[in-house]
């Protein structure tokens, strides 16, 4: 999906860029790739940002022991999709996409 789909079709700089796509290992992992749009905190040099997405609670302590020491660029709460979400660079300064899945 790109950024220009999920804002239903608009046209904007950058809405071609990719925003969700994943890839499944022959293992069954998921790894999840998107492309970066200028605001959203990029610095030059970053390879990877590690992203954990599930419906367990404990996702909450794991975007708190990653914030102790980081900073937080997107507060870890119920996003606009029905998650709760949040981004934060670490004190080593990997950047982490932490996403709690909604209840079905």
């Amino acid at each position: 999906m790109t950024f220009g789909e999920a804002s239903g079709g608009a046209a904007f700089p950058g809405s071609d860029k990719v925003m969700h796509s994943s890839l499944v290992t022959a293992w069954g992992d998921l790894i999840f790739v998107a492309d970066t749009m200028p605001e959203m905190n990029h610095q030059p040099g970053d390879t990877v940002a590690v992203s954990l997405s599930g419906p367990d609670e404990a996702l909450d302590t794991q975007f708190r022991a990653l914030a102790d020491g980081g900073q937080v660029h997107v507060p870890y709460e119920k996003q606009m999709w029905g998650d709760v979400y949040g981004q934060v660079r670490d004190r080593f300064g990997v950047l982490w996409h932490v996403n709690r899945t909604a209840e079905q």
